[in-house]
């Protein structure tokens, strides 16, 4: 679903913003761009942020979901989040040009969440405002704090404000991290189902689910534990998760949740345990964050750096790979290929670039790889282009590209996100599937051959006699729909 407010598909995304900030939302478009900075250019093209932030909510046990946006866009999230594995209702608060001037769109929340707001069936209520709502300056943020004993949140996350579904996960993210921390300042919270025996250390961003595990047997040795992984599955995680040693920021542009984290106190470290090299220098870090004698450490890269070489020997990568994506995790992917032999020049990320993926940058670029953040599509296909690679790991139109052109392609978010990364188990587990595509290049190249002279565009499909392009009569046609377009503008204004 692309974000319609980025591609002018709804409505201009300037024109909204400036609806926004003169109806004074001006702090949290500010506070957006602070954390989410855009560049180099407006925003990358992407299915609708409040995907993400939707994603959340609808994965937390004993929470319930509240949209308030335009009809097609609530279908469009929920039919994609149903698609997903979505298994709870979302909630939809109507509006129509009246109640959205008048201000009782707000009251039309406000009674819902009401309505809503049992103990016995949940803990929080999270409400979001989608484009139409932000620009017309709906104020989530007068939502009563609680209502019956559940928390209510509102958020803003709107096409033009936050750039990417992967971000809008902070916000949401971020917001609960806040909400808990005054909690347990204020008082005694639940305890987790399951609490640790050590320290932890809490790891920020969605993963597969095998790693936190891994991550587990790295820390052992320190004297660690793994905490949760935020975003959590319930709320009582979010207090256990506050209640760290450090934080790991897997994926480095949880900025929001990372400013709640630092304001309890907590260090944040960046990049993750992927391959030797990342994984020793993350044990390093891990260890002067959590004040670890550097023997400790050292024994930890004792024990578990000669099977990390041992996998990624046993499973090499040998070919020319080019990397992008929108999930955050696309640096850690290419650091990983590079140590399984594979030839990496370009890695390209939706996200934007943080203190917290600096390791991972200065890593590859080291070696000659081009990193693009905030990567536009076209950049992305462009270096498929200009490297010619033997494999193209991407987005799908990235990965549509790449096979129009012969080239073996993978799907970056279904193909190599579901599997593990870190320490051990994630050392030679991108190989299989890798050098299986690798290995359909003569495929590629038998099929291309077949179907070499097929029409493509107006020529394309089964014709008693093939069509004629005639490049006059589009000039002639064109002409007439600049001229008619032109003609209404003039009566509109």
């Amino acid at each position: 679903m692309l974000n319609e407010a980025a591609s002018g598909g709804c409505a201009n995304g300037t024109t909204l913003r400036d609806a926004a900030v003169l109806a004074g939302k001006s702090d949290i478009l500010a506070r957006y761009d602070a954390d989410y900075p855009k560049g180099p250019h407006d925003q990358p093209q992407s299915m609708c942020p409040a995907f993400g932030s939707l994603r959340v909510g609808l994965r937390m046990r004993r929470t319930a979901t509240v949209l308030s946006g335009s009809a097609c866009c609530v279908y469009g999230l929920t039919f994609t989040s149903h698609f997903y594995g979505a298994k709870r209702s979302v909630g939809y608060v109507p509006f129509s040009s009246e109640t959205l001037v008048t201000g009782k769109l707000f009251e039309d929340i406000k009674e819902a969440v009401e309505g809503l707001a049992d103990p016995a069936l949940y803990d929080t209520i999270i409400v979001t405002n989608l484009c139409v709502p932000t620009a017309s300056g709906v104020p989530l943020q007068l939502l009563p704090d609680q209502i019956n004993g559940v928390r209510v949140i509102g958020i803003d996350v709107p096409g033009f404000g936050v750039p990417t579904h992967a971000e809008a996960k902070d916000v949401l993210a971020g917001a609960m991290l806040e909400y808990a921390r005054k909690e347990a300042e204020t008082g005694p919270v639940a305890a987790p189902k399951h609490r640790a025996d050590k320290p932890t250390v809490t790891l920020l961003g969605e993963m597969f689910p095998g790693d936190p595990p891994g991550i587990g047997l790295l820390l052992e040795p320190l004297g660690l534990a793994a905490g949760p992984v935020v975003p959590t599955r319930e709320w009582r995680e979010l207090y256990a998760a506050l209640d760290c040693a450090a934080v790991a920021a897997i994926h480095p542009f949880y900025t929001a949740s990372v400013r709640a984290f630092e304001a309890a106190g907590r260090t944040v470290v960046g990049s993750a345990p992927v391959g030797a090299e990342g994984t020793a220098a993350w044990l390093d870090a891990i260890g002067a964050a959590c004040g670890i004698a550097q023997g400790k450490v050292d024994a930890a890269k004792n024990r578990f750096l000669p099977a990390i070489r041992g996998a990624l020997a046993a499973k090499p990568i040998t070919g020319r790979i080019t990397v992008s994506g929108y999930e955050g995790s696309e640096l850690l992917v290419a650091r990983l290929l590079i140590e399984s032999g594979a030839d990496v020049p370009y890695v390209g990320t939706a996200c934007p670039r943080t203190i917290w993926s600096d390791p991972d940058r200065d890593w590859l670029e080291a070696r000659g790889v081009r990193v693009r953040y905030r990567a536009s599509l076209e950049q992305d296909l462009a270096a498929v282009d200009e490297f010619g690679p033997d494999l193209a790991i991407g987005t799908t139109p990235v990965v549509q590209h790449a096979k129009q052109r012969a080239i073996p392609a993978l799907y970056f978010t279904n193909l190599i996100s579901a599997r593990p990364l870190m320490g051990a188990a994630g050392a030679g587990s991108l190989a299989q599937v890798v050098n299986a595509a690798l290995a359909n290049q003569a495929r590629f190249e038998r099929m291309t051959a077949f179907f070499e002279g097929v029409g493509t565009g107006a020529t394309a499909g089964i014709w008693e006699e093939t069509p004629v392009d005639r490049p006059a009569f589009k000039a002639r046609y064109a002409a007439k729909r600049i001229a008619a377009a032109k003609a209404e503008e003039s009566v509109g204004s």
